[in-house]
């Protein structure tokens, strides 16, 4: 899928970007009056933050990790850009996209605090990895639904990583390259992988245990992926066509009881996490894929029991 180049902004100018059109015409929501005359306020008599609304249909489902490609030759003057897309529009938060540190990871933003936070940013006393390591579990800054027990890394990659394959289906994707026999035993007890290199692509709908769904996910297993950060998987997932899911087997994986893997998001907050047992991603993704659970139900909240542990 080929997307418009996003417009060059002036120093102090933030873009705020409609990623969801109703008949090719975009859809702003609640957004469109806080921002109707191109500032954002500041509380305390600051500001207020200059803002760059855009719209253009080539953007429609555009996800968050996609931004950072689309950026003119240069990037962006701003650290961050807004993104107003469909959770925005039916109430949610709109989504902050990080432009400089770790580029394509996300965080929602209380509407009311946007110019404060947005402020902050380009004053530089707020960073991204602040908020990410003030998320709730549903991936929104400083928010009151208790903190993920396992919250996303802020270190940025070491080195540059190519972009994954491109699947409408998803990926599990190996970054921990330490343990053979490990990994090997993995991927055997999903099933094993076909001449593809798809596991449970071959599965049975008749035999299949509704309690422990089988996880159907193209292997990743390239050396060049040894490390790689959550965070950066949403800039490295192809905007043709749309991933479920980045399922990662890193050296927590190998080393804990049930193989957990951590699951990325890459639609609602790109690069939040969920690490849950890998005989659970199975579930996740399918029921990502027929929305009928959000990514934030499988995240893991500090002090809460999983609800997967009492199933």
């Amino acid at each position: 899928m080929s997307c418009p180049e996003l417009p060059r902004t002036a120093s102090g100018e933030v873009l705020v970007i409609c990623t969801y059109y109703d008949k090719g015409e975009p859809c702003w929501g609640e957004l469109r009056d806080r921002t109707g005359d191109g500032a954002a306020p500041v509380p305390g008599g600051g500001g207020p933050v200059r803002l760059r609304r855009v719209a253009d249909a080539g953007w429609d489902g555009l996800r968050g990790g996609n931004v950072p490609a689309l950026l003119p030759h240069g990037g962006s003057a701003a650290p961050v850009a807004v993104l107003v897309d469909s959770a925005t529009v039916y109430g949610g938060e709109p989504l902050l996209v990080d432009l400089a540190a770790i580029p394509g990871r996300g965080a929602r933003i209380a509407a009311d605090r946007l110019g404060e936070i947005l402020d902050a940013l380009l004053g530089g006393t707020l960073v991204f990895d602040d908020l990410v390591r003030a998320m709730d579990g549903q991936g929104t800054y400083q928010g009151d639904a208790g903190r993920p027990a396992f919250p996303a890394p802020t270190t940025p990659p070491p080195h540059a990583f190519p972009a994954l394959p491109a699947t409408d289906g998803a990926l599990l994707v190996r970054t921990c390259f330490e343990d053979d026999d490990g990994w090997r035993a993995m991927l055997a007890e999903l099933g094993g992988t076909d001449a593809e290199g798809w596991v449970g692509a071959d599965a049975d709908s008749d035999d299949i245990d509704v309690d422990n769904y089988p996880l159907t996910a193209l292997v990743v297993d390239d050396p060049a992926y040894a490390g790689l950060p959550p965070g950066a998987v949403p800039a490295l997932v192809p905007p043709g066509e749309h991933t479920v899911l980045v399922a990662l087997a890193d050296a927590g994986t190998f080393a804990g009881a049930g193989r957990p893997l951590v699951a990325v998001d890459l639609d609602d907050v790109p690069g939040h996490i969920a690490v849950l047992p890998w005989r659970e991603a199975g579930s996740m993704v399918c029921n990502l894929e027929i929305a009928n659970m959000d990514f934030h139900d499988y995240v893991a909240v500090e002090g809460v029991k999983p609800w997967w542990e009492d199933a």
